[in-house]
């Protein structure tokens, strides 16, 4: 391996925050081809059903993108098809032109299947589901009787709707439309160009390219973490079993030989890091934007927000990360570059939660100083404040910029849900009053300007709130 290039905690913070477009937030145009823009440096987005605040890849781009609509993305999956879903680090959005080196996946769990004898035993069905897409085009389970159910992964499960989903896994149909969270499937031929579905990549190269998807969209990933991290980057025996570390260790070896990553030593975080090797002028504008003082005194934490030189040269702004935004992927790195400790508490018994359900970090400027539970009320035209809450080190009203800057952030956030107000739960009083977004005169936003407090479907303000 290269000899790791030193970089202060300062650099790192300010380097991330440049390659995530997030400096500042909401920065790229307010068109749908700023979507491929993150999506061409990021490599993919985590698909996460669940809308409480916003569909989880529809937040890692509003924070991206000015005046981001969800309908961008979904006309480049479903009408464009420049974009399309499949399975990477758990469920995600992909450029159409890397499916090639992605279809490991669909020989994987099409063997798997073979092994299992799906389609064996359930023929008369696949044989039905086929033959009524192939005439009518495409289908979701919701056209078709239920039928009895059957064993299927966690739970039993209709078994046209199984079917279904195993024609997806195996690369013969794709996701034609969403309706919400039902899936029309179509078949594959009639969605992808020929040309793609005939490519042949290599298993290796594919794999390789799998875990270089994970450098480029963190940005400074090591080699350790959570599992997570690194799912599907595994190589699959005859029997099924994996072999995944061993397997990991030589592809990164691989990528480092032909200078695809650069390792990099970061101030006060354990381990190498690696950055991508045509990301190294970002990694020099970082350390060029630092004075000497904040890059030799820069440590960790969030107390002391540098007020100048500002981050990409711009005011420092808010942004309210996804639970799933590549930027917060590795908890151990945030914990020891920004001293954030955070785990997304949806799958957490409500009584564990030491925050809430579905609780999102607040970035400013290139550091993170806190926590924001959002939820997007319908029927009552409402963003509702559930939550909100402060790093130790950090007080709001004491930085510079930083009170006008949550309150564009919140505007913003407003906006992107298409509702018409904003309301805080109740012990939230004071902070409502501080950080509810005040229109201009004569505005037509049609934002909420009192502070309302009342209750989110029951809820209140967390416990541990600063």
């Amino acid at each position: 391996m290269p000899q790791a290039r030193p970089i202060s905690a300062a650099a790192a913070r300010r380097f991330l925050v440049l390659r995530h477009f997030l400096a500042p937030p909401r920065s790229l145009a307010a068109v749908p081809e700023s979507v491929l823009t993150v999506i061409d440096r990021l490599g993919s987005f985590q698909f996460d059903p669940l809308v409480i605040a916003g569909r989880n890849h529809d937040v890692i781009l509003h924070a991206r993108i000015e005046g981001y609509r969800p309908e961008w993305t979904d006309g480049l999956l479903y009408e464009r098809g420049l974009l399309f879903e499949a399975w990477n680090k758990g469920l995600s959005i992909l450029p159409t032109l890397e499916l090639p080196w992605y279809r490991v996946t669909w020989e994987r769990d099409r063997a798997a299947h073979e092994r299992a004898g799906t389609f064996r035993t359930n023929a008369d069905v696949v044989r039905q589901l086929l033959d009524r897409i192939r005439e009518h085009g495409p289908v979701s389970s919701l056209d078709f009787e239920r039928g009895a159910d059957i064993d299927w992964y966690w739970r039993p499960t209709n078994q046209v709707r199984a079917m279904l989903e195993a024609l997806w896994e195996v690369g013969t149909l794709g996701i034609a439309r969403r309706k919400g969270n039902i899936r029309y499937y179509d078949l594959a031929e009639r969605l992808f160009p020929a040309e793609l579905l005939e490519e042949r990549v290599d298993e290796r190269e594919q794999l390789r390219h799998k875990l270089l998807s994970r450098y480029r969209a963190h940005g400074l990933l090591g080699t350790g973490g959570q599992s997570e991290l690194w799912i599907g980057i595994n190589e699959r025996l005859d029997d099924g079993t994996r072999r995944q570390a061993p397997l990991r260790a030589e592809l990164l070896s691989e990528l480092l030989d032909r200078e695809r990553l650069v390792p990099v030593s970061v101030e006060g975080v354990r381990g190498v890091r690696f950055v991508l090797n045509d990301e190294l002028p970002l990694l020099d504008q970082a350390e060029a934007e630092l004075d000497p003082e904040e890059e030799a005194g820069s440590g960790s934490g969030n107390g002391a927000i540098a007020a100048s030189p500002r981050p990409g040269g711009s005011d420092p702004g808010v942004a309210f990360l996804a639970p799933l935004d590549p930027f917060v992927w590795d908890r151990r790195f945030l914990k020891e570059l920004y001293r954030f400790d955070y785990v997304w508490e949806v799958y957490v018994p409500e009584a564990k939660r030491r925050w809430g359900y579905y609780v999102l970090p607040i970035l400013f400027a290139d550091r993170l100083v806190g926590r924001i539970e959002p939820r997007f009320d319908r029927k009552a035209n409402t963003l509702w404040i559930v939550g909100l809450f402060w790093e130790q080190d950090f007080r709001p009203r004491a930085v510079d910029g930083f009170v006008p800057a949550m309150r564009q952030a919140l505007e913003a956030y407003r906006l992107f849900g298409r509702v018409g107000g904003i309301e805080w739960a109740q012990g939230l009083e004071t902070w409502g009053r501080l950080l509810t977004p005040r229109p201009a005169r004569g505005s037509s936003s049609g934002t909420t300007a009192a502070v309302r407090v009342g209750r989110a479907r029951g809820a209140t303000a967390a416990p541990g709130r600063r």
